[in-house]
């Protein structure tokens, strides 16, 4: 499979949005979490920093995450190579939480600075690392795979999310050929349009480094998204990505919830008939009389005298009790009792016996 690098696509309705959050909850709430550390001596991680990681990787990190570590100075710095199918290198796969899985993302972590590394170019470590989180869900899409919810977080002193074309008064490190020193240089458009189309969140820690300067811890979370690419097509039609991408993630989930609600409303209505109490009306021959009885569920009324284990109860002759009638669920028994005469539509019954007519006759 080939796999293209992505640019910012289309805005995305409402309905889109929601149906991506339901793939990536379909895919288990698992998580893509990104660790961009600024490497340049300006930083300097001391205990209190350390700490932070340590939290961030041992209580935050959940079963199922993919962890990528993202050194950066006036570039990225990896030790590996960078493609379209892992722009952001390889992750570390957190597959469970336990001293292992954590002892392999912190072996990855820089915890030291590198004094080779200087002068962070901040909006070109954002430009990276946002339009590389977002090609790991287009991949995805790619491969039809339920994308993720995605999370950076940020160690550096540089300031993050600042308006295109960055000056010294901004930040002083930018190297001095950095195109994004210039607004309407490609690459910082770039930038602008992947801020844009991601509309993260951004939480900040002020941290004091072993030289008692600032730096911030920051965590920008963004939520499940794909970039729209919609295209003319014959006849008057358009052919676009993400409705059909939706259409083959949800389609049994979906499925699977109408079966389920069908299931939930079928019990609901079997519960509310069973609770549901049953009008007898019994004419008696001898008079040409009329009794009305009512019968619950799971209940019986006597054939006879009166039984204390039964709701009510139907004279006949003789005084002693013949049978009963009992009702279980949709369904009604004669159950005679030993040793008694009763006959059920003129033919007699010794065991309990299924009524099968809503009108029937009873000869004690």
């Amino acid at each position: 499979m080939t796999l293209t690098k992505i640019t910012p696509g289309q805005p995305l309705t409402d309905t889109q949005r929601n149906g991506l959050q339901l793939v990536s909850l379909w895919g288990g709430g698992k998580r893509d979490v990104v660790l961009a550390i600024d490497v340049t001596e300006s930083v300097g991680l001391n205990d209190q920093g350390r700490i932070r990681l340590r939290q961030i990787v041992a209580d935050s990190l959940k079963p199922g995450d993919s962890v990528y570590v993202v050194p950066f100075a006036q570039d990225l710095v990896f030790d590996e190579i960078i493609s379209v199918e892992n722009p952001l290198g390889k992750p570390i796969y957190f597959r469970d939480k336990n001293s292992e899985n954590i002892n392999k993302v912190l072996a990855k972590i820089p915890f030291n600075s590198d004094p080779n590394r200087y002068g962070t170019d901040i909006q070109k470590a954002e430009l990276t690392v946002y339009q590389g989180i977002a090609q790991i869900n287009q991949n995805r899409v790619s491969k039809n795979q339920p994308i993720k919810p995605q999370s950076v977080v940020w160690i550096t002193d540089a300031p993050l999310s600042t308006k295109p074309g960055i000056t010294s008064e901004v930040w002083i490190e930018t190297p001095a050929n950095s195109p994004f020193r210039i607004a309407t240089s490609p690459e910082s458009q770039e930038r602008q349009g992947w801020i844009k189309a991601l509309s993260f969140k951004e939480r900040s820690l002020i941290i004091k480094n072993q030289d008692n300067k600032d730096y911030k811890l920051s965590v920008v979370d963004l939520n499940p998204t794909v970039q729209e690419i919609c295209t003319p097509a014959p006849g008057g039609q358009e052919t676009c990505l993400v409705n059909p991408y939706l259409l083959k993630q949800l389609w049994l989930p979906s499925l699977i919830l109408l079966l389920i609600l069908a299931s939930m409303l079928g019990s609901i209505l079997k519960y509310a008939k069973l609770q549901k109490k049953w009008d007898l009306r019994v004419k008696f021959e001898s008079n040409g009389e009329y009794e009305e009885h009512r019968l619950p569920n799971n209940k019986k009324i006597a054939i006879g005298e009166y039984d204390p284990t039964c709701i009510d109860s139907i004279d006949c002759p003789g005084g002693e009790i013949r049978a009963y009638l009992e009702r279980k669920g949709e369904k009604l028994y004669l159950v005679p009792k030993e040793d008694t005469k009763i006959q059920l539509n003129n033919k007699k019954v010794t065991s309990r016996t299924l009524i099968l007519s809503a009108n029937f006759t009873l000869n004690c």
